[in-house]
C-alpha cells in the first residue's frame, strides 16, 4: 500500500500539486485520471521521486520515502517497477536481454538464474519465442510486454504504469490491461496507472483516482462513475458521444 499524505509540490510560484491525500491500494490497479495539465504526471513522479514534494509524505507500507536517505531511496527503488509510455526498451538488446537487464544490475543470480528467471517473466506475458528477436523486429504491443515482463522481473511489489497503452489500438490495449490487472491480482503488487484511457479506466479501475488543477476532486472504484454526480469527473469521462448515451442508459434503467 502507498498512502499519500497533504502532498504539495511547487514549481516556482507555481502550485501544481495542492494537498493531496490519497490511499493506492495493494492487489488492485490504481489509475490516475485527469486533463492535461492536472498535475496527474507531477503526481507520479513525486511518487517515484523522480521529484521532490515541497511538503507531505508518501508512505510505502509506513515507510517514508520524501524523508528517506539517498542511499535509502536507492535500496526503495529495488521493490519499485516502471512501465514507461513508449516501452523505453534497448534497441541494441534482444528482448531476452532487455528484460535480464534489471536483474544484471540489481539480483546476485547466476548468469542461468538470470536467464530462467527473464524466461519465466517473458511466458508470463506470452512471449516465448520471440527472447532472441529485437524491439525493432516486433510489434508495438509485444514491446509493452516485453516492458511488463522488464518491470516485473525484480518481483516488485510496487508497479509503475505512464500511459501504458499510448499508441496502441484499442484490441492491443485491452490485452496490455488484462495483463497488468492479472498480473497485479497474481503478485499483489500495488500498481498504480497513469492514464487517458477510458476504456481502461471503466474495465481495470478497481480505485480510480480523478485529479482536477492540482487537487484530489473524486476516488471510487470505476463502477461509481456512471452514477456520479460529481460535474468535473462527469464532464472529463463523459466527454464523448457514446460514454454520454451509455451513461444515459445506465440512468435510465436505475
Amino acid at each position: 500500500m502507498i498512502e499519500v499524505k497533504d502532498l504539495y509540490k511547487s514549481f516556482g510560484d507555481k502550485e501544481v500539486l495542492k494537498g493531496i491525500s490519497t490511499v493506492f491500494e495493494n492487489g488492485k490497479t490504481n489509475l490516475i485520471i485527469g486533463q492535461s495539465g492536472s498535475g496527474k504526471t507531477v503526481l507520479m513522479k513525486n511518487l517515484v521521486g523522480l521529484l521532490t514534494p515541497t511538503s507531505g509524505q508518501v508512505l510505502y507500507d509506513g515507510r517514508d520515502f520524501v524523508r528517506m536517505s539517498k542511499k535509502e531511496k536507492v535500496m526503495m527503488r529495488r521493490e519499485m517497477g516502471m512501465i514507461f509510455q513508449s516501452a523505453a526498451l534497448f534497441d541494441s538488446l534482444s528482448v531476452l536481454e532487455n528484460v535480464m537487464f534489471p536483474l544484471d544490475m540489481f539480483s546476485s543470480m547466476t548468469l542461468r538464474e538470470r536467464q530462467q528467471r527473464a524466461m519465466d517473466c517473458l511466458d508470463r506475458v506470452n512471449l516465448v519465442g520471440a527472447e532472441q528477436k529485437f524491439p525493432g523486429e516486433i510489434s508495438g504491443g509485444m514491446q509493452k510486454r516485453v516492458a511488463i515482463a522488464r518491470a516485473i522481473a525484480l518481483n516488485p511489489k510496487y508497479l509503475f504504469c505512464d500511459e501504458p497503452n499510448s499508441g496502441l489500438d484499442p484490441k492491443t490495449s485491452l490485452v496490455i490491461d488484462e495483463l497488468l490487472h492479472s498480473i497485479t491480482r497474481e503478485f499483489q503488487m500495488t500498481t498504480i496507472i497513469n492514464t487517458h484511457d477510458m476504456n481502461s479506466v471503466m474495465g481495470i479501475g478497481e480505485n480510480v483516482i480523478f485529479i482536477y488543477e492540482g487537487h484530489k476532486e473524486w476516488q471510487g472504484v470505476s463502477a461509481d462513475i456512471m452514477g456520479s454526480t460529481n460535474k468535473r469527473l462527469t464532464d472529463f469521462i463523459f466527454a464523448s458521444d457514446l460514454l454520454k448515451e451509455m451513461r444515459q442508459a445506465v440512468t435510465h434503467k436505475s
